[in-house]
């Protein structure tokens, strides 16, 4: 049975076949799409998808390791979720591991039962992570969408100045910037000043 387009993806990168095949029918078992690399250069090759996704990634590679591509998409600002899965593993790299951000550091052989648990998790913290993202982006469209002179009256009001306050300091009339605080929540979307405060937070403006 075909799986879904719209289902998550998980990444396996290993350098063992057998690993990546028994990770893959595992994923696609539990209604999820599969992909498998034998290498980070591999995987770093593959254009980004736009879908729920995590990586199942081996800590010992050929070539570069899964602590260097870890490290590769930080620079890249690829925030996908990783669960580490390793045959050798020690105290010091499962701390850089998990320090670096990963879901979970699981030891060969491998049970079913931790490595879909760990799967879940990641798969459900990249959708947050993606809900933030969309509402960013779109918070950051409106705001591009005011004026320079709506966007100093903007930071007043979120200041908490009154009206008449702003005129002053920006020298134009007290009407004038009624109107431009009304065009302003009307772009911004919000229904009240505290809804506007919350806006500019998330923005930093």
């Amino acid at each position: 049975m075909a799986t879904p387009q719209s289902a998550p993806i998980v990444f396996v990168v290993d350098d063992d076949e057998s690993v990546r095949e028994a990770l893959a029918s595992l994923v696609r078992s539990a209604g999820m799409r599969a992909e498998v690399f034998a290498s980070a250069q591999g995987f770093l090759s593959r254009p980004p998808v736009d879908a729920p996704s995590c990586l199942v990634l081996d800590v010992r590679l050929q070539g570069d390791s899964g602590l260097d591509l870890q490290r590769r998409l930080a620079e890249l600002n690829t925030q996908i979720p990783i669960v580490f899965i390793t045959g050798h593993g020690d105290v010091p790299t499962s701390v850089t591991a998990m320090k670096a951000g990963a879901i979970e550091f699981l030891l060969k052989p491998l049970a079913d039962v931790d490595v879909l648990e760990a799967i879940d998790r990641a798969i459900a913290r990249h959708r947050a992570t993606r809900v933030q993202q969309t509402e960013r982006a779109d918070l950051q469209s409106r705001y591009g969408s005011l004026t320079a002179r709506e966007r100093e009256v903007m930071q007043g009001v979120v200041k908490g100045l009154l009206n008449k306050q702003i005129a002053a300091e920006l020298g134009i009339s007290e009407i004038t910037i009624k109107v431009h605080r009304g065009q302003v929540m009307r772009k911004m979307m919000a229904g009240s000043l505290a809804d506007l405060v919350r806006v500019a937070e998330k923005l930093g403006v």
